[in-house]
Formats: structure tokens, C-alpha cells, sequence
């Protein structure tokens, strides 16, 4: 009778219940867990506090505009709440786009990375660069980190068939969180200038194999259903599809820590070949993981 009723009242089109108090600390919680779990490396990295200092503020503003958009599109596809309408997505994003910018403060000023005698366009630049991907650790952990025993249980019912456009949006999501905390470092230009092309193009066979390891061959939860074999043609357009997601993932976070800036077109090529095995990784299984309760 209580399953009923619970139905009745969670039936889609009604509005859905406010959360008590206990659930939202719960969820905080969760937030703040999600974004040091998997963005913490990020804020002690030295690229990251001179790139707060260096980037211009149109690039912190694309970035930000950007990282709300995968919020978006996560809280969307594989949020916490099942029945989650328009508006309450885009106020879930903004809650967890404010409380990465806060955690980012917060952790910097115990870092000593800023302070009150700092100029303000470089501190608020700080913030930025190391909020944007504690941003979306916190947009994971939130919904990823539950113990499963909270009256919303996330859109597990719908993700057995996202659509391209679900896959895409976590699929980005994966690859922004593995490749930020490597995407600023000196390393990439270094290791992009010293390889020759054969080797950047077996770089890009193994991204692609390791894609489709992860994806359908590996075991991993979601990585196959019903213990049937993928087709070979899911198998190639499920990797193909991962890879666009991690080349578009390097090039933009290649574009915003400015390691295109003053490199010609092959020089460009060969770093976004080098970010995208990390963040084709973060693809495939964003794909996966980031969407199992």
C-alpha cells in the first residue's frame, strides 16, 4: 500500500517532493567527497595556479560557460534524481558549479596559493581554472557516492537506453575528469615534440583499442548486457564514438590552458593526440561508471 502511494506521488508530470534536511546534508556531502576525490590533484599542480594568473578573462568565461553545459547535460543523463525536471537540472548545476568555485577558494587559501593581499583578477583566475573540474567531481560524487538508500535513485531506469546525445554528454564528462589534472602540465607539448609521426599514429591505434577494451571488452559494469558479445559494428561505432567525445575533450582543454597558443597545425595535432589516450580512458568509461548506481 506504502509502494503505492509512493508511486502515485512520484508519478512523472507531479512535482516532486522537497528533500528534508538530512537528505540535502547527505547530498552535500557527497558533493564535496566527489570533488576532492577526483579533482584534488588539480589544485596542486603549479600550471594550474599560473594559468589562473596567465588566462585571459574571455577564456574563464568559455570555460566556465562550458563546464556548466557538462553539468547540464550530466544531471540530465545520469543525475541524481529520476523524475528531475528542466529547472530543477539547471539549478542542480548551478549548486554544484558554486560549490566547486567555494571548495577551490577554500582549499587555495590552505594551500597559500592566495590571499587577501592578491590582486583580484588574479585570485578570482585561480578560483576559476581549479573550480571548473572540482565542479564536476562535485556533480559526480553527488550522484555517484550514494548508499543507495535515498528515495531518489537517479535515472537508472532510463540509462539502459540513452541516447546519443546521453552518451555524448557523459562521454565528456569522463574525459574532461580524467585528462584536467593532465591537460596543464608541461609534459604534453614535451612529449608531443619529441615523437615522429609513426609513433603518434600507434598512439592513435592504441586510444582506439583501449576505448573498445574498456567499452565491450573488459567486464566492467554496463560493458555488456544479458551476456551477449557486442556486434562487431556496435564495437566500432561505440569506440568511434568515444574517441570524437576524448578529441573533442583535448582540444578543448588543449585551447583553454593555451598550449595551442604560438603552435602551428601539426604541433596542435600531436599534443591532442597525446591528451586523447588519457582522455579517451575517461570516455569510455564516463560512458560506463559515471552512470552505475
Amino acid at each position: 500500500m506504502t509502494a503505492a502511494k509512493d508511486d502515485l506521488e512520484r508519478r512523472p508530470g507531479d512535482r516532486r517532493r522537497s528533500p528534508t534536511v538530512d537528505q540535502s546534508l547527505r547530498e552535500y556531502g557527497r558533493g564535496v567527497a566527489g570533488g576532492l576525490l577526483f579533482s584534488l590533484p588539480l589544485l596542486y599542480t603549479g600550471e594550474i595556479w599560473r594559468a589562473g594568473e596567465l588566462l585571459p578573462p574571455e577564456r574563464l568565461l568559455l570555460g566556465l560557460g562550458g563546464v556548466f553545459v557538462l553539468l547540464l547535460g550530466y544531471n540530465r543523463y545520469a543525475g541524481l534524481r529520476q523524475d528531475a525536471g528542466a529547472l530543477e537540472v539547471v539549478l542542480d548545476s548551478i549548486e554544484e558549479l558554486g560549490l566547486g568555485l567555494l571548495l577551490s577558494a577554500a582549499l587555495l587559501v590552505l594551500l597559500g596559493r592566495i590571499d587577501a593581499d592578491m590582486a583580484g583578477p588574479e585570485l578570482l583566475g585561480k578560483v576559476l581554472v581549479g573550480g571548473l573540474a572540482v565542479a564536476i567531481g562535485v556533480s559526480v560524487g553527488t550522484a555517484q557516492l550514494g548508499g543507495g538508500d535515498d528515495e531518489d535513485s537517479g535515472m537508472s531506469d532510463e540509462r539502459d537506453d540513452l541516447s546519443f546525445v546521453g552518451q555524448m554528454s557523459l562521454s565528456l564528462c569522463g574525459a574532461v575528469l580524467v585528462a584536467a589534472n593532465i591537460a596543464p602540465t608541461e609534459e604534453i607539448p614535451e612529449i608531443a615534440g619529441t615523437l615522429h609521426e609513426w609513433s603518434l599514429l600507434g598512439l592513435t591505434g592504441v586510444t582506439l583499442a583501449v576505448g573498445a577494451l574498456v567499452l565491450h571488452f573488459s567486464d566492467f559494469v554496463n560493458t555488456s548486457r544479458n551476456g551477449d558479445e557486442p556486434p562487431r559494428i556496435a564495437v566500432l561505432s561505440g569506440s568511434l564514438a568515444s574517441y570524437v567525445a576524448a578529441v573533442l575533450a583535448s582540444v578543448a582543454l588543449l585551447w583553454f590552458f593555451g598550449r595551442f597558443d604560438g603552435c602551428d597545425l601539426p604541433a596542435c595535432l600531436a599534443q591532442v593526440i597525446v591528451l586523447g589516450l588519457p582522455t579517451a580512458i575517461g570516455a569510455s568509461a564516463g560512458r560506463l561508471l559515471l552512470q552505475a548506481r
